[in-house]
C-alpha cells in the first residue's frame, strides 16, 4: 500500500492512494496513524479491508496538497557512495563499509513545493534517493530485524550545495540549505514493497539524468539500517536516504546543475514521482 499525507480542513492526514483517489484512514477507530502502525501487521489489515469494502471515502488526489510523509525528522541520516554506478563514475573504489553523513532536518519540503536556489555562486546539485522512515525505537539490531522496524519507504531528493561541500571538505552545510530534501510523495508501505529491487530515476526538465536500480546498492536496505543502529538509536520518524546512483550534475562533462526555472523530478518504481520547481532565493 502506498500511505500519503496530505492537507485537509482540519489539518495534516493520512490516506491511502487508491489510483486516481485518497481513502482517508483517520477515522479508524484508532485514529490518525503513528509510523509504527505502518509496521503493525493488524493495522495494516484493518485498512485493507475497508479498502476491500470500499468502506472508506474517497476524495480525488488531484484535489489535494500532498505533504512530506516526515515533516520534522528527528534525523537525517545519508549513505554515500551506495550505488556501484555512483563509485564508478567519479573513479572511486568500492566502500568497505557505508559512509554517512547527515543532513538538517528542516532541510525538508513537500511535493510540489520550491527548492530555493541559494545563488552566491552556490553550485547545486540533484541526487535521487530512496529513503528508509523508521517506524519503531531500534539499537543494535540485526540485519533480519530491519523490516519489523521499517514504516515505510519514500522519495527523497538529496539536493547538494556543491561549492559548500567542496570548500568545506565534508558535507553537513552544502546539505542543509532550507528546502534540499523534497521528500514524497508516498509512503510505500507494507511487504510487498521489495526496496533492494526497484527503479530510480530523476529527471530535469523531462530530460533524464539518473536512471539505475537498487540493485545496485553496496549495502542494502537491511545491511545500512543494523549498521548505523549499531552507532546510534533509530527513533520513530527519523529518515535513513540510501544514496544515489550515476548520473549525478556534478560528475556530467559538461557540469549540469540546477538553475532557477528548472524542474526536477525524482521517480522511484512502486513509490510515484517527487516533482519540485527550482525557484532563486
Amino acid at each position: 500500500m502506498r500511505f500519503v499525507r496530505y492537507s485537509a480542513a482540519s489539518g495534516p492526514t493520512w490516506g491511502v492512494h487508491d489510483g486516481s483517489d485518497v481513502r482517508p484512514v483517520g477515522g479508524l477507530p484508532t485514529g490518525e496513524p503513528t509510523y509504527a502502525d505502518f509496521t503493525n501487521d493488524s493495522y495494516l489489515s484493518a485498512v485493507r479491508e475497508r479498502l476491500d469494502a470500499d468502506s472508506l471515502p474517497r476524495q480525488p488526489l488531484a484535489e489535494v496538497s500532498l505533504l512530506a510523509p516526515v515533516p520534522v525528522p528527528g534525523k537525517i541520516v545519508c549513505a554515500g557512495l551506495n550505488y556501484r554506478d555512483h563509485a564508478e563514475e567519479q573513479d572511486e573504489e568500492i566502500p568497505e563499509v557505508p559512509l554517512l553523513f547527515s543532513k538538517a532536518p528542516t532541510t525538508v519540503t513537500n511535493p510540489g513545493d520550491p527548492i530555493v536556489h541559494p545563488g552566491s555562486g552556490e553550485e547545486v546539485d540533484y541526487e535521487v534517493e530512496l529513503g528508509v522512515v523508521i517506524g519503531e525505537r531500534c539499537s543494535d539490531i540485526d540485519e533480519s530485524a530491519v523490516p519489523d522496524h521499517v514504516a515505510g519507504y519514500t522519495v527523497i531528493n538529496d539536493v547538494s550545495g556543491r561549492t559548500a561541500q567542496f570548500d568545506d571538505g565534508q558535507f553537513f552545510r552544502g546539505k542543509s540549505f532550507d528546502t534540499f530534501s523534497p521528500m514524497g510523495p508516498s509512503l510505500a508501505v507494507g511487504d510487498d514493497f521489495d526496496p533492494n529491487a526497484v527503479d530510480v530515476a530523476l529527471r530535469v526538465n523531462g530530460e533524464t539524468k539518473q536512471e539505475s536500480s537498487t540493485e545496485q546498492f553496496i549495502f542494502d536496505v537491511p545491511e545500512l539500517v543494523s549498521y548505523i543502529s549499531e552507532n546510534m538509536t533509530l527513533r520513530a520518524g527519523d529518515v535513513i536516504s540510501t544514496g544515489t546512483p550515476g548520473g549525478v550534475g556534478i560528475f556530467r562533462d559538461p557540469v549540469d546543475l540546477l538553475e532557477p526555472g528548472d524542474d526536477c523530478e525524482a521517480e522511484i518504481e512502486g513509490i510515484g514521482t517527487l516533482e519540485n520547481p527550482v525557484v532563486g532565493e
